[in-house]
C-alpha cells in the first residue's frame, strides 16, 4: 500500500498564521477562578475518555470514571449495550460505588435504595411511605451520553455535544486500520503530580524538547522539524508524523551498537551493506518498510496486513482535546490521558497505557486463524529495559513521590516529563514569565490554547 495522503481536513500545523495569536496567561496554570471557568464551559462540554470496553466484557460489569466533583458510573447491560449515569442516588444523593467491579444492581449504602442495571428503581424501604408516591418504576439515574471508538468508552456530560464521532473527526478514519480495540493494555499507571493539567496538553503538542529531554529517541525516530509533518484539525485535535528512521542530527557515537540496526536486524535485513550513517537512515528506513511487508505474516504480525507503507514504521503522535496523547505505531499505542485535581489547580492526575498487539505464528492461533488466550508473550516496550508481560492489567495507582514511586519506568519517555513537572509548576508563577515565544514547530501549543478559549468564552467549536 501506498503513502497515506494528509487528511483533506488537516491544517498546517507549523505555520503561525494559521492561529489567532491568543495570548496564553499564567494564571491559567495556577488560578483557581480559572479553573473554574474550565469546569463550567470546557470539561462538562467535551468527550472524555472512562476506560476500555474489554473492562465491560458482561452485563453488571461497570466502570466508575471520577472527574473533578462528577462521579460516572459506565455499566454494561443485559442486551449487550452500555449505559453511563451520574454516580448519585435518585434518594438524597449519595454516591452509590467508589470502584471498578460487577453488580447485578446497584444499592445505595445510605437508604437502601436498589437500582436496575438501567438505572431505573426497582425497591427501597418502606415503598408505601411515599407522599407522592411509590419511587420504584417512577424514579431513576440521571443519564449521561455514553459511546465509544474501536474499543474506547467515552462519556459526555452536555447532552448538546455532537456525536462522539463527529466530535473526533477524522481520527476514526485515519487510524481506521490500526485496530485498537484488538490491542491489550499491559501497562495500566497512574500518579498524582504537582503541576497544573495543561502543562502536559502543551509539552504533547510539540516536540521540540525531544532532542534534550528524550535523549534515546532519535536514534530510532527521526524528530526533526524539518523532516516531520504537522497537523491541526477542527475541534481541537493535532498531530506530527515523524519518519521511523535514525535522525540526522543526534547521531550515535560511533563505535556505539546502534538501535535501529538492532530493529533492521530483527527483520532480517543486512545493514552491512550500508555505506556511512547517511545510507543506514535513508536507504534502512525504505528496507525496513520493504521487509515488514515482506516478511510479516512468517514473523505472526498478521496486523499488519492493513497497513499502508507509512503506518508500517512511521511514528505519529496523536493529540485529542482536550486530554489524551496516543503514540500509535506498528506494534502497539501508548495513551496518556491527564486531568485535573478536584481542589488545587496545580495538580493533576495522569494515567499511563501501554497497549500492544498479541504476536505470534500460525501455530499458536494468532492473527486470522484466531487468538492466543494466554497472552503469556513479552510485551516488546520501545526500549525493552523494562519488559512487561503482555496481558490485561488492573490500575496500579503509584506514589510519584519524586520519581521514586515510579523509578520502574525511569527509561518511559513520560517519566522524563514527570521530571519537568516541579520545575514547570514554579517558573510559571514567576514575575519573570513572559507570553511564550514559541518555534513553528510549537504552533499546536497554541492552537490548543486558542481551542481552550474558544469554550471559555462558548463560541461554537468546529467539529469538520
Amino acid at each position: 500500500m501506498g503513502k497515506v495522503d494528509t487528511h483533506k481536513l488537516a491544517i498546517d500545523g507549523k505555520e503561525p498564521s494559521n492561529l489567532r495569536g491568543d495570548p496564553i496567561t499564567n494564571d491559567r496554570y495556577f488560578s483557581k477562578e480559572f479553573m473554574a471557568k474550565e469546569w463550567e464551559h470546557m470539561w462538562t462540554k467535551v468527550w472524555l475518555i472512562a476506560g476500555r470496553e474489554v473492562q465491560l466484557k458482561e452485563p453488571g460489569d461497570y466502570i466508575v470514571h471520577d472527574l473533578v466533583t462528577e462521579s460516572v458510573i459506565i455499566v454494561r447491560q443485559n442486551d449487550g449495550s452500555l449505559k453511563g449515569f451520574y454516580n448519585s442516588c435518585a434518594h438524597r444523593g449519595q454516591r452509590l460505588v467508589e470502584c471498578d467491579s460487577f453488580q447485578n444492581s446497584f444499592r445505595c449504602p445510605y437508604h437502601d435504595w436498589e437500582f436496575g442495571l438501567d438505572g431505573n428503581v426497582i425497591s427501597c424501604p418502606d415503598e408505601d411511605d411515599y407522599p407522592e408516591g411509590s419511587p420504584v418504576g417512577k424514579r431513576k439515574l440521571v443519564e449521561v451520553r455514553v459511546d465509544t471508538w474501536d474499543g474506547f468508552i467515552f462519556y459526555t456530560m452536555n447532552e448538546d455535544a455532537p456525536d462522539l464521532m463527529e466530535y473526533l473527526n477524522p481520527l476514526p478514519e485515519i487510524y481506521k486500520n490500526h485496530n485498537f480495540k484488538d490491542q491489550i493494555r499491559a501497562q495500566w499507571v497512574r500518579v498524582e503530580l504537582d503541576v497544573n493539567w495543561k502543562f502536559f496538553c502543551d509539552n504533547f503538542n510539540e516536540s521540540y524538547h525531544t532532542r534534550f529531554v528524550h535523549p534515546q529517541v532519535p536514534s530510532v525516530i527521526d524528530q526533526d522539524h524539518f523532516t516531520s509533518r504537522y497537523e491541526m484539525f477542527p475541534g481541537g485535535h493535532a498531530r506530527i508524523i515523524q519518519m521511523g528512521r535514525p535522525s540526522l542530527r543526534d547521531r550515535v557515537p560511533e563505535g556505539e551498537d546502534h538501535p535501529f540496526k538492532m530493529i533492521l536486524e530483527d527483520w532480517g535485513v543486512d545493514t552491512s551493506k550500508y555505506s556511512d550513517y547517511e545510507n543506514l537512515s535513508d536507504q534502512g528506513w525504505l528496507d525496513l518498510k520493504e521487509a515488514k511487508r515482506k516478511n510479516y505474516k512468517e514473523k505472526g504480525y498478521f496486523h499488519y496486513e492493513n497497513l499502508s507503507d507509512e503506518e508500517l514504521t512511521e511514528s505519529p503522535f496523536q493529540f485529542v482535546f482536550p486530554n489524551i496523547a496516543m503514540g500509535v505505531q506498528a506494534d502497539g499505542c501508548i495513551l496518556l490521558n491527564w486531568f485535573p485535581h478536584p481542589t488545587d489547580p496545580e495538580k493533576c492526575f495522569f494515567d499511563l497505557w501501554d497497549m500492544g498487539y498479541p504476536i505470534g505464528g500460525v501455530a499458536k492461533g494468532i492473527g486470522k486463524t484466531g487468538r492466543d488466550d494466554s497472552h503469556e508473550q513479552e510485551f516488546i516496550s520501545r526500549t525493552k529495559v523494562n519488559p512487561v508481560k503482555l496481558q490485561e492489567v488492573e490500575l496500579d495507582v503509584r506514589d510519584y513521590d519524586g520519581g521514586k514511586g515510579v523509578e520502574d519506568l525511569w527509561d518511559h519517555v513520560v517519566y522524563q516529563d514527570w521530571q519537568l513537572t516541579d520545575g514547570l509548576r514554579r517558573g510559571v508563577r514567576s514575575r519573570g514569565y513572559q507570553e511564550p515565544y514559541l518555534a513553528a514547530q510549537e504552533s499546536r501549543v497554541r492552537f490548543f490554547h486558542e481551542t481552550l478559549h474558544d469554550y471559555l468564552n462558548d463560541k461554537k467549536v468546529k467539529q469538520s
